[in-house]
């Protein structure tokens, strides 16, 4: 095939119609008549060799193929628009763009506060909309629907774009009347009863089952490794609650060591090293490659980098 035969509009139905899949909505979006977008439905179809939409019980669905050719075809326009087009640069003091990023109660409570602070003094009128794991799926980063993921992450997309924005290991909280505070060694670890923060994952939202808990973590793989096995009293889904629910005299919260700090000022609650090694984590920061050359994207991710590494530099002066 000749590509200069090739009517690079089609280009641009392809990615309104996969956004929108309905041909009526990408037609009125644009400006062009149903029956010109319904034909240039039939020439993509002859283009690719694929059906590109299927009419299903929910809609028109988009086959297989028009999946795996959307970001490649989003990339291709973007590229495009970037050689064709001027663009201005970033102006974060002018700015009201809403960036919607996806973090755990760990990320919001450790790095976001200094982000803000940043942004307050940079873009005061740019705003955060700040989305849970279980918000949010993998797709939803990948189309670009959510501007970052800023998490830990057992696997990943290989097309995502991605940065370490920090290590972290792991404390101890307790109660100040808890009877492992007075000799705090593995034994008395053990016997006290605990507070396990369950992260469900991206997308899910599922109840635990207790049988398979200790299946899962650093925590309990750490134990696991020992031969032994802590009792777990309480599961959460927040780190913050995780930290609270700690000044129960019975209970003993392992969290991310910045998030303990949280409650250093907290005259109930004392803060122990874990009585075991348990291997660091890493938090990451992920996007979709069709915001890498995102001028706006580009500023926002080079903030919070900057932002993190002075929360580090404050720690180790």
């Amino acid at each position: 095939m000749n590509i200069s035969r090739i009517d690079l509009n089609l280009l641009v139905y392809f990615d309104v119609l996969l956004e929108e899949a309905n041909v009526t909505k990408a037609a009125g979006k644009l400006g062009i008549t149903q029956p010109a977008m319904s034909n240039g439905l039939k020439r993509l179809r002859d283009l690719f060799g694929d059906p590109i939409l299927i009419r299903t019980s929910t809609g028109m669905t988009p086959t297989e193929r028009a999946l795996e050719l959307r970001p490649v075809v989003r990339e291709a326009l973007q590229m495009i628009e970037r050689t064709v087009l001027p663009q201005d640069a970033f102006n974060a003091g002018d700015t009201d763009r809403v960036f919607r990023i996806m973090t755990s109660d760990y990320g919001e409570s450790t790095l976001i506060p200094a982000v803000l602070t940043r942004l307050h003094q940079q873009a005061p009128n740019l705003k955060l909309d700040i989305l849970t794991p279980s918000d949010v799926t993998f797709s939803d980063i990948e189309q670009g629907k959510v501007d970052m993921a800023i998490n830990r992450f057992d696997q990943m997309p290989s097309s995502f774009h991605q940065k370490t924005i920090w290590f972290d290991n792991f404390a101890c909280l307790m109660s100040v009347d808890n009877p492992a505070a007075r000799d705090f060694t593995l034994d008395s670890y053990l016997a006290s009863e605990h507070i396990w923060v369950s992260k469900t994952g991206m997308g899910k939202g599922v109840g635990i089952n207790p049988r398979e808990v200790q299946r899962f973590g650093r925590v309990d793989e750490a134990l696991d490794y020992l031969g032994v096995h802590r009792k777990i009293g309480v599961f959460t889904r927040h780190y913050l609650a995780a930290t609270l629910l700690a000044e129960q005299p019975n209970l003993i919260a392992t969290v991310p060591s910045r998030l303990a700090q949280i409650q250093k000022a907290n005259p109930r609650i004392i803060i122990r090293k874990p009585p075991f090694p348990i291997p660091p984590f890493e938090l990451k920061m992920a996007w979709s490659a069709l915001l890498q050359h995102n001028h706006a994207h580009r500023w926002l991710r080079q903030l919070i980098l900057d932002t993190a590494q002075t929360i580090l530099n404050l720690e180790n002066p």
